[in-house]
């Protein structure tokens, strides 16, 4: 019984890896349709916009701690939260008993001083009128003046303590700095209060009150988008309170302290928005754009359409080129000469297609990346910022989950394209503008009704063709022809 069980299974499992082999392997057996190994886009005319995207929090422009210069409990409290009030206003009041009681000793102290005064005025003048006949010694002279400028002194003495006292006594009443609105309340009435001008801790926080006619948006901007970001750019800021009514703002700075955040390098920005109406409140979670450059009715070509001189080939053998015929074409397809951006001298070495055969093969392999919906690592991104400042870039699109904030670019160069035009495939040299990273700015070498070719990247056809050799190495049954 055991050995026909092992025969039976033998032969079922052969049955099985022979129906695979004449399905997916045997042309002759079971063709199957091929799919096509690309996809074809027309070129049209549509708006770009290139912007860079943040979440930030609402906060007010200006805000003010409110304390009180006395000391003392808090006998009225005019104010709470979400109050607007005028500069001046009385917010608080605080017991003015033993303010008061100072006021009138120093008063008092001052009638003193002033009769001791005018009492050494007068001996003054005696002793003035005989030292002059000689009636008296010189010393009496000098100790009566002394006596004057001691009284003369106590006098302002006391004149400054007395304005001391009446400016203690105003203190009391607490005055609104600003005009705002009073975000937070500290102290309720009662409450027995410490002044800031004698003591160690600060004293004591009645209210906080910020103008709210303008508040701003603080957010964060990834390092490799900061240098596009500068005070004067417009934006746009939208809060789940208001999702359907966009706000305006516009950079007013960007500060120089970097924030690292889950090993991000990043960039406080701040915005200013108009808030005349109130809606915004501090604290709201905001999310950001700040637009960097803007093309109304441009052709755009799709970036995974793009090829470089390094991977061309690979894309040519795709659809069955040798890479003669690829370079051939090539030759044939010209763009016009770039304008220096440099003014006098030589042009960037980079930005003329002079790149190093590392950084072409970093480049190529960076879009495979790209391609397969990977993220880049910190040595892509180093490559990014180069190619960026040389006006090239890899020209993919970054997949899978892609970050907004930390991906959109503005770079142009010039690629290569696999086009169908007049009813033949060819490639043809293209050169870009913006870019979002979806679709770049056709600058010169396409033409409204051109259809791009996307095409896959070389290691997903290498992949392919290694699974295929891999099938085809399998034993098949006897007798029947195997095809590729």
């Amino acid at each position: 019984m055991r050995s026909i069980d092992r025969r039976a299974i033998a032969l079922s499992a052969l049955g099985w890896l022979a129906a695979c082999d004449m399905i997916a392997l045997d042309d002759e057996i079971a063709p199957i349709e091929a799919e096509p190994l690309y996809e074809q886009i027309s070129i049209v005319k549509r708006d770009l916009r290139i912007a860079v995207e943040a979440a930030g929090v609402i906060e007010p422009v200006t805000t003010v701690e409110v304390k009180s210069k006395a000391s003392g409990e808090i006998l009225e409290l005019n104010v709470d939260t979400g109050d607007r009030v005028d500069e001046s206003a009385l917010l608080a009041r605080i017991d003015q008993r033993v303010l008061n009681n100072t006021l009138e000793q120093a008063r008092a102290s001052l009638e003193v001083a002033e009769a001791r005064l005018a009492n050494a005025r007068s001996q003054l003048d005696r002793v003035e009128s005989l030292y002059e006949r000689k009636a008296v010694s010189k010393s009496d002279y000098e100790t009566s003046t002394l006596e004057h400028a001691t009284a003369k002194s106590e006098v302002v003495r006391s004149e400054i303590q007395v304005e001391n006292a009446v400016i203690q006594l105003g203190d009391s009443d607490v005055l609104a700095p600003i005009s705002g609105t009073v975000i937070e309340r500290a102290v309720e009435q009662g409450t027995v209060i410490s002044s800031p001008m004698g003591s160690v801790s600060g004293g004591t926080l009645l209210l906080k009150m910020a103008d709210l006619s303008r508040v701003q948006v603080r957010m964060l901007v990834d390092e490799i988008d900061i240098g596009k970001v500068q005070p004067g750019v417009g934006a746009t800021v939208i809060v789940a309170a208001f999702a359907n009514r966009p706000f305006r703002g516009e950079v007013v700075k960007v500060e120089p302290q970097a924030v690292v955040e889950q090993n991000v390098t990043m960039f406080p920005v701040l915005i200013d928005i108009e808030n005349s109406e109130g809606l915004l409140k501090p604290g709201m979670n905001a999310d950001v754009e700040v637009v960097i450059d803007e093309r109304n009715a441009v052709l755009v070509v799709p970036n995974a359409a793009l090829r470089t001189e390094a991977d061309v080939e690979s894309a040519g053998a795709v659809l069955g080129f040798a890479p003669d015929e690829v370079r051939e074409m090539l030759a044939a397809s010209t763009l016009p000469e770039r304008a220096s951006r440099r003014g006098e001298g030589s042009p960037n070495p980079a930005a003329a297609g002079e790149l190093s055969a590392g950084d072409r093969e970093r480049m190529t392999a960076l879009r495979e990346k790209f391609q397969r919906g990977e993220q880049p690592n910190a040595e892509d991104r180093a490559l990014m910022q180069k190619l960026r400042g040389a006006g090239r870039g890899p020209g993919g699109r970054p997949g899978g989950q892609r970050n907004a904030r930390q991906r959109t670019r503005a770079m142009g160069g010039d690629y290569i394209v696999f086009a169908e035009r007049a009813g033949k495939v060819q490639a043809l040299r293209v050169r870009t503008g913006i870019t979002d990273m979806d679709r770049s700015e056709v600058i010169a070498g396409l033409e409204e009704g051109d259809a791009v070719l996307i095409l896959p990247s070389a290691s997903l056809v290498r992949a392919q063709e290694q699974f295929q050799e891999r099938m085809s190495g399998r034993v098949g049954i006897p007798g029947l022809s195997r095809g590729r």
